[in-house]
């Protein structure tokens, strides 16, 4: 069974290296669907291990590694994506192959005197998202709950702004509301921030299923129901309310963790 665990950690780092390919191609349509699916392969590698009761350090640091390409590195190359193309030059008729020749121009243009080091700002991910990893390695009591915003969270908050790109803002009246969304400075703010939730102490809800059952799971099944709801009625928007839901849930649980503990 760990060997079954194993084998999706290592899809996992496998999805995060295919993310960043396609981000550096300019599908920024494809490159959030494979972290998504990094993201699956993340969750059972989790629960094969806990089935088979056998956390070895071996898989930890595993899990690690691939985290860090999938929930840092990758998304960190796709905001820098984000940040290289000329919003205002999108429109219904843009390709991957115009994104791709942007981001050739951006690379060409660091190399020939007239950079714009502005993109680089999507590192602040990767740069949190090591010490948030780091942390979550050093400590014990992070079983039923987080320590911090998950990486893998954050990631899936950033993944909103590739997809509006791919999707919404082909629109010509949406691109004109949305463009103030990719304002380098306001994503770099936002950026730092969310990194800030990641190494902070703010306990946060896990979703580490050891059995499928109901009971027991409660909070984690009425994110996950409501969370598919959300994507139904309010398509790439959802992924906004789904982290929003998520840190609301959070305190939920957080208010029953401590009147239990007060009953104790």
């Amino acid at each position: 069974m760990s060997t079954v665990a194993n084998l999706f950690t290592s899809l996992n780092l496998i999805s995060g290296i295919i993310a960043i390919v396609f981000a550096l191609m300019g599908r920024l349509d494809l490159a959030p669907l494979v972290i998504c699916f990094g993201a699956i392969f993340d969750f059972f590698d989790g629960f094969f291990a806990r089935m088979s009761k056998q956390n070895s350090e071996l898989g930890k640091q595993l899990d690690s590694l691939s985290d860090i390409v999938t929930f840092g590195v990758a998304p960190g190359i796709i905001m820098l994506v984000v940040l290289v193309i000329d919003i205002s030059e999108i429109d219904s008729k843009t390709t991957a192959v115009d994104i791709s020749n942007q981001i050739q121009v951006w690379f060409d243009n660091l190399f020939l005197g007239n950079p714009n080091l502005l993109p680089f700002a999507g590192l602040i991910i990767p740069f949190f998202t090591l010490f948030r990893l780091a942390k979550f390695n050093i400590t014990d009591n992070q079983t039923h709950y987080f320590i911090g915003l998950p990486a893998p969270m954050n990631t899936f908050f950033f993944m909103l702004f590739p997809l509006i790109i791919s999707i919404e803002i082909k629109n010509v009246i949406l691109s004109k509301i949305l463009l103030p969304l990719f304002n380098p400075y306001f994503l770099s703010f936002l950026m730092i921030f969310m990194g800030f939730l990641m190494i902070s102490k703010i306990r946060l809800l896990a979703f580490k299923f050891t059995y499928f059952r109901i009971k027991g799971n409660e909070i984690r099944v009425s994110f996950l129901l409501i969370s598919l709801l959300f994507i139904l009625l309010f398509k790439v928007w959802s992924i906004a309310l789904i982290v929003f839901l998520y840190i609301i849930l959070s305190t939920i649980e957080n208010i029953i963790f401590k009147k239990n503990k007060d009953e104790i």
